[in-house]
């Protein structure tokens, strides 16, 4: 069957079988990788550096998230947040390894191991993954970018609420529009048009959110937090043009989004930043990597 998708184009109508099967040849940029099961895929261990906190990550939004983190951390000098960031080359598949799937069993960068904690009187390392709860351990642990305590409660049942939009929205973003955007190997009309209205009204939610404030909580520098570390990496990085390539000028964010774009501008110049989007980055301009 030849059904019209855009622009006088025909593709095959799809009809789906009574029990799907996976298909060995997905195609598109990651259809080498993703199959229907979880576990190991391959033997290796983890390499295990010098200091407390070890990282097994990639320059991705997500992976980004949490070496801002860390580099905000060091910059405030707490030199307990030194760590070794090891670079996981997804496309390799090195996230189905017996030592990463051992520390995050859904096989999915960024993971953090860390080894300077002790409970139970143990000597097992703490295990986190999943980007969000690796944020929220490290606010907890070195007490910053997070607003703690009794009487900030109203404060940061805000925090988390937009930590937890971050988490259900960004899947939106990244999954649908940079997926059928950018890296499926077709482009569908019906998909763009689906997760573009979704990316640009996700805009507009934080565009009027940010039009009183200069950081997600607040006007205040002591209001910059990990809800804005959260964000900025999908979000931010978005509205600058720098995830998928002409979609800057595809969702018109210059002129639609004013706030956003002022947002993401002034969370890029901060230096910890500017390190943090180095860290486990293996593609681009040599200046621009640390691997």
């Amino acid at each position: 069957i030849q059904k019209s998708v855009s622009n006088g184009l025909t593709a095959k109508e799809y009809v789906p079988p009574k029990v799907w099967r996976v298909d060995p040849n997905l195609g598109g940029t990651w259809g080498s990788i993703n199959r229907p099961t979880a576990g190991v895929r391959s033997q290796k261990e983890l390499p295990v550096g010098k200091h407390g906190l070890q990282l097994y990550s990639l320059a991705t939004p997500n992976g980004v998230k949490v070496t801002i983190l860390l580099e905000e951390l060091l910059e405030l000098g707490i030199s307990e947040a030194e760590y070794d960031a090891w670079l996981v080359k997804i496309t390799d598949q090195e996230q189905f390894t017996s030592g990463f799937v051992e520390i995050n069993p859904n096989s999915k960068i960024p993971a953090l191991v860390d080894y300077s904690v002790k409970t139970n009187g143990d000597d097992l390392p703490i295990n986190v993954f999943e980007s969000g709860s690796i944020l929220m351990y490290l606010v907890e642990k070195f007490g910053k970018f997070w607003p703690a305590g009794a009487d900030n409660l109203r404060k940061r049942t805000e925090a988390m609420n937009w930590l937890m939009w971050q988490m259900g929205s960004a899947p939106f973003l990244g999954g649908g529009f940079g997926h059928f955007f950018h890296y499926a190997p077709v482009k569908i009309e019906y998909a763009v048009d689906r997760y573009t209205t979704e990316t640009k009204r996700q805009l507009d939610v934080l565009d009027k959110h940010l039009a009183n404030r200069q950081y997600m909580l607040g006007g205040d520098d002591d209001d910059y937090s990990i809800v804005d570390m959260a964000i900025w990496p999908w979000y931010g990085q978005l509205a600058l043009g720098n995830l998928y390539e002409k979609s800057f000028e595809f969702l018109d964010v210059e002129n639609s989004y004013p706030n956003v774009m002022r947002w993401a501008k002034l969370i890029a110049e901060r230096p910890a930043v500017k390190r943090g989007v180095m860290v486990n980055k293996s593609w681009g301009p040599l200046e621009g990597q640390l691997p």
